[in-house]
């Protein structure tokens, strides 16, 4: 295959396209993969370094300096690996309850917030009148449930063009 031919892609557990049946989106505890390897590379330079001693030829402080951030991009990885307990149809349940009102269109989106990158669910909700009289937009935290924050409006658009009907 030529650089011209090469084009990115998913890895196959994020590529929802062509998929049939309840999509599960994949848990974010897997950083804690990288973070047990960053850990034992991190432990090798140190050991490394440490064995040495001040005449080594190959190794040298770099070693100790690099296994010091790898330990500590290994311990980032394991304190943010949360894993994810609410999923989509838990998060748009509970920010469904949240904003009070019935529920027409709805949708979902992962994010992280914080330092440790918390795992939380984005959730956009229409109500259920054609055209929506009312939207909102609610957080939902992705280990225990918890609404973090939520906003109800008066839905600002305009469909008065569609006759009352969302399809065309």
């Amino acid at each position: 295959m030529s650089e011209e031919e090469h084009v990115d892609e998913l890895p196959e557990d994020l590529d929802a396209a062509g998929f049939v049946g309840p999509y599960v989106f994949p848990d974010n505890n897997r950083r804690r993969i990288p973070g047990y390897l960053y850990l034992l590379t991190a432990a090798g330079c140190i050991a490394l370094w440490a064995a040495g001693g001040d005449d080594a030829v190959l190794v040298n402080d770099g070693f100790l300096v690099v296994g010091i951030v790898l330990a500590l991009v290994g311990a980032f990885h394991l304190l943010s690996g949360f894993d994810l307990v609410v999923d989509e149809q838990d998060a748009l349940v509970g920010a469904s309850r949240a904003v009070g009102f019935p529920v027409g269109h709805a949708s979902a989106q992962m994010g992280w917030r914080g330092l440790r990158s918390r795992p939380t669910w984005r959730i956009l909700l229409y109500s259920a009148e054609e055209p929506p009289e009312r939207r909102g937009f609610v957080l939902v935290d992705g280990v225990d449930g918890e609404i973090v924050d939520q906003v109800v409006e008066d839905n600002p658009e305009d469909w008065s063009d569609l006759d009352g009907k969302l399809t065309s």
